[in-house]
């Protein structure tokens, strides 16, 4: 269990996030197609898994459009955007906002997801939701970047997520 935070609040996760230098747990989530999105689809390619409670609130809609817009253009390397959010909002969200770059996927159908990455805030206002986390696999899925962001509201490093991946 970690600790995070919404508006100073402690709000805690169901488990941790996978450790640097570890193989990830291979998902299994839903496109805006409604078909699978596995982490076969991606073999051989670094990817970053950008993942926030709702497209539905500035901070998560800023982070999609930054990865969007810096780390999706990056050689060998796909950006996952992953939340609760069905995959029909988050298909609107990426058609309104123009949004080509990132592979929005929805975790609904997915709690083994939440679970795994230890995402899944279990108590506080956003109980049921993912916390705000980066995670960055290389090529065989292996984390190479972790970070869970302590404040919900807050973004997370693009920076440093950004050096990683290059």
């Amino acid at each position: 269990m970690e600790t995070v935070h919404f508006l100073g609040q402690p709000c805690h996760t169901y488990g941790n996030l996978p450790e640097v230098g570890t193989v990830a747990p291979c998902y299994h989530l839903t496109g805006v197609d409604l078909k699978e999105v596995q982490c076969e689809d991606f073999k051989g390619k670094k990817v970053v898994l950008n993942i926030f409670p709702s497209m539905d609130t500035d901070v998560c809609a800023r982070s999609v459009r930054r990865f969007n817009e810096e780390a999706a253009s990056m050689e060998n390397t796909v950006v996952l955007c992953v939340s609760m959010d069905l995959p029909f909002a988050m298909g609107r969200f990426c058609t309104l906002e123009g949004i080509k770059d990132v592979v929005p996927a929805s975790a609904f159908r997915a709690p083994l997801f939440a679970q795994k990455y230890g995402v899944l805030m279990v108590d506080g206002p956003l109980a049921g939701l993912l916390a705000r986390a980066v995670i960055i696999l290389d090529e065989d899925r292996k984390v190479i970047y972790r970070e869970l962001v302590p404040e919900i509201t807050h973004e997370p490093d693009y920076a440093a997520a950004l050096k990683v991946i290059k």
